[in-house]
């Protein structure tokens, strides 16, 4: 689909079209190891080759998209030794993130993460789509970035977070994920209600270490497939 008319020529027409392959990798429109051909691009979003280069080299700064050299790009392929790097980085970091959440956070935003657990578990009991449950799931994320008040952890977390989705999308595909993550964000949540800060970070990164492994299973499986998983998880 083109670029809207109503949008000029310029920086705003790149970032659309980057916000629009991004969100087709995520939701596994491009799926892991597809080719992405330029002209191809060029004629669905309506821009110049010049501007879709500049959109796939941004993807790739993203760890979304690999670009070879006079072979062109393709969707990145999750590979395990990158997903155990990427989930011991999450553990540790988030886990700090936790930690600074119940040193910091106000009464309401305590009140305002377990709820955001809740609305997860009322997607995941409905059987939204995984990209809008994943979608709900990140509002637990938004509070505690909100209460932990650290934006240069934020910053980081955040870039971690980029990298980890097709992950993510790759781990929904295990029966029972998701029923499981809500469970895991609701001891997060009761460690911090109760003022157990030790209890919280360890309840984090038990979910972070699960979810972490749930990935890895599906991408040592021989029958791994590239196609759009049915269930939600990490």
């Amino acid at each position: 689909m083109a670029v809207p008319s109503a949008m000029t020529s310029g920086v705003s027409v790149r970032l659309q079209v980057t916000d629009a392959i991004r969100d087709g990798i995520f939701n596994l429109a491009y799926t892991p190891g597809q080719r992405l051909v330029e002209r191809e691009l060029v004629e669905k979003y309506g821009v110049s080759r010049a501007t879709i280069r500049e959109v796939l080299q941004t993807l790739s700064s993203e760890g979304l998209v690999t670009v070879i050299p006079q072979r062109g790009a393709t969707v990145t392929e999750p590979k395990a030794e990158d997903a155990r790097d990427l989930y011991e980085i999450r553990a540790v970091l988030e886990g700090l993130l936790v930690g600074k959440f119940c040193e910091r956070a106000s009464r309401a935003q305590r009140l305002r993460l377990a709820v955001a657990v809740e609305e997860f578990a009322e997607a995941v009991e409905a059987g939204l789509p995984i990209t809008e449950t994943l979608k709900v799931k990140d509002r637990f994320y938004d509070v505690l970035l909100d209460g932990a008040a650290s934006p240069s952890l934020g910053q980081v977390i955040e870039g971690i977070q980029v990298r980890v989705h097709l992950l993510r999308a790759t781990s929904m595909s295990s029966t029972g994920r998701a029923e499981t993550a809500v469970m895991e964000l609701r001891a997060v949540t009761s460690a911090v209600e109760a003022g157990d800060t030790d209890a919280a970070i360890a309840a984090y990164r038990h979910h972070i270490e699960h979810a972490g492994q749930t990935a890895l299973r599906r991408l040592t499986e021989p029958t791994y497939a590239k196609s759009q998983p049915e269930e939600c998880a990490s």
